[in-house]
């Protein structure tokens, strides 16, 4: 399959005539039914995994992802009738979620976005992350955990709605649409209500949601018809699964606007739920929320290149900055590429590393680092100096491992006019979350099981930090590439995906396929961390020649082994042509016009 789209004259006309109908709010149908063709290719796509990155170039707008084609196609569908970067951006990731199932993805988990408007030469941040709950008030003790170690413990450890908190997808996708969207707002939930309605089949790797999750899901009842056959077996591979409550809560948000889930009949049954599960999350907590806006934070990287990206309470911004200046502070661009070189290899493994010091108290990463460790602080380049000068000398967890003997989705979007759209949004919890609730066909997760820490530092009904990387880069003051990363290693993967292209001068697809490293496991009784790699990627010398323990993740465990996804879309500043790019290992596609 091609994901390439290119239109005929003749549907280049059309897609004119699109533009000017939008702007009077009428001609405008992105229901699949219009694009029923492209809707059965794109679907069965879904059911096959990549082994390179999805390729799609254009001149009028692109849409890439890192899971589910059929999205991407629907987003391209909200360019064609006259939508801009953030119609094509929030219908695609609003289909996303019904095409998973809400497993990996949920309406009420998290969404960060990056936005630069063409008209006003402006970069806009919002953040949709998690609040903590106001009646909260031991967050230490919140049951739960995740192992990420084990195969049992990725699927959490305790049953508990205490483990959920207020999710801002819907919200944000409302406020983002209400600021900068131009179709109308039914419309971008079209495509997601068809899915939902009509279903869509199971594709192997989605089977193997269901694959250790069976009795969670069976264990209310709510849960167990929407996730469970009627005789109560688990989906499997072939299958199609219809999801009509949720196509109904979709229906409701459409005419009502997201207040039916905040503040609505959706947040009393939400709140009513999680009670019963002993949470303690209220309609307030529901009512009160508001997304964020913000100015960007921004980076200057040398060599006429300028990031920009979600400022706090995001973490994953200043990680995905204190990282760059690592990389040039560590020598790493002198040492050649660490697909070549073993050298190249440890000091980027050895840079990632520092990642760990945002699991840590404040305090206590200032101490080893000799100095500050405010967000301001970790962005400077004297910052990483010295947090490098540390990393050499030892830091007191997370250390290699000698060698031996021989959830969530990504988004971007760019328009005809030069809007970019980046956005990242998750789950941010194991598949469905261990407690598995389930109102009007929407999951909420459990993603205070693993971050009770983080919690406990924060003033009840307050954000929680993310850590989403999402962003734009600028080359001598013109916006040329949106970027969104997800998975358990996004740090990793978009340390290593803004290299390529800006230091080894990558084409975006390139720098997806060049072989990646994922986030590193580590050992629970000794702390000694080990590296991973994609089965068959990486030269055997370099591997061996770092000198650390290594592993080799094959295409089906990635998922589970700590890999990274980044996508991208690239922009010619001169020729305004497009490049997208999406991820290599799963169901993903770029589309472009």
């Amino acid at each position: 399959m091609s994901d390439s789209v290119t239109p005929s004259a003749g549907r280049a006309a059309f897609s004119a005539l699109f533009l000017l109908l939008a702007g009077c709010g009428g001609g405008v149908d992105l229901s699949p039914e219009r694009w029923s063709e492209d809707y059965g290719r794109f679907m069965q796509a879904q059911l096959v995994d990549r082994t390179e990155a999805g390729v799609a170039t254009g001149d009028n707008g692109a849409v890439t992802v890192a899971y589910n084609g059929l999205a991407a196609r629907a987003g391209l569908e909200a360019l064609e009738q006259g939508g801009n970067a953030i119609d094509a951006a929030m219908t695609t990731a609003l289909m996303q979620v019904a095409l998973t199932a809400g497993a990996p993805i949920s309406y009420f988990g998290i969404m960060s976005l990056v936005y630069y408007d063409a008209e006003t030469d402006r970069v806009h941040t919002m953040n949709a992350e998690w609040n903590t709950v106001l009646g909260e008030d031991d967050p230490a003790n919140i049951p739960g955990g995740v192992d990420l170690s084990s195969p049992d413990g990725i699927c959490g450890t305790a049953v508990s709605g205490r483990t959920a908190l207020v999710g801002g997808f819907m919200k944000g996708v409302g406020a983002a649409h209400e600021r900068f969207g131009r179709l109308p707002w039914e419309e971008i939930l079209e495509p997601a209500i068809h899915v939902a309605e009509q279903g869509f089949p199971i594709s192997k790797k989605v089977a193997g949601y269901w694959i250790g999750r069976a009795a969670d899901l069976g264990r209310l009842p709510e849960t167990k018809a929407t996730f469970l056959k009627e005789d109560g077996s688990p989906y499997v591979e072939g299958d199609v699964l219809r999801q009509p409550a949720l196509a109904a809560t979709l229906r409701a948000v459409a005419e009502q606007g997201t207040g039916y889930m905040y503040g609505g009949p959706w947040a009393e049954k939400a709140a009513a739920a999680i009670q019963a599960d002993g949470g303690r999350m209220t309609v307030e907590d529901l009512a009160a929320y508001e997304v964020i806006w913000d100015e960007p934070l921004v980076a200057e990287l040398g060599d006429g290149w300028q990031l920009h990206t979600n400022p706090p309470p995001n973490q994953g911004g200043v990680a995905m900055i204190e990282a760059q200046r690592l990389a040039a502070a560590s020598g790493l661009l002198e040492e050649g590429h660490w697909t070549e070189s073993p050298e190249a290899l440890r000091t980027a493994l050895d840079v990632t590393r520092a990642s760990l010091l945002d699991f840590v108290p404040p305090e206590m990463a200032a101490s080893l680092v000799g100095g500050e460790f405010t967000p301001e602080a970790r962005v400077t380049p004297e910052h990483a100096e010295r947090l490098w000068d540390v990393i050499q000398a030892g830091l007191p967890f997370g250390n290699w491992a000698p060698r031996g003997p021989g959830h969530s989705d990504d988004v971007v979007a760019i328009d005809a006019d030069g809007n970019i759209a980046a956005i990242t949004h998750s789950i941010n919890a194991v598949l469905w979350g261990k407690t598995a609730i389930v109102v009007g066909g929407i999951t909420i997760g459990d993603p205070a099981s693993f971050q009770q820490t983080q919690i406990a530092r924060l003033e009840p009904g307050s954000r929680l930090p993310a850590p989403t990387q999402t962003g734009i880069l600028f080359r001598d003051g013109e916006p040329v590439l949106g970027f969104a990363s997800m998975g358990s290693g996004l740090h990793h993967r978009t340390f290593q995906g803004l290299l390529n292209v800006m230091h080894y001068e990558m084409t975006v697809d390139e720098a997806i396929d060049a072989p990646d490293f994922f986030m590193p496991n580590s050992d629970p009784a000794t702390g000694q961390l080990t590296f991973r790699v994609p089965g068959g990627k990486f030269p055997r010398e370099v591997l061996d020649g770092t000198g650390y323990a290594y592993e080799e993740i094959f295409p089906e465990e990635a998922r589970f082994g700590g890999e990274g996804l980044w996508v991208a879309i690239y922009r010619d500043p001169e020729t305004g042509a497009l490049r997208a790019a999406s991820h290599n290992r799963n169901n993903s596609a770029a589309v472009a016009w």
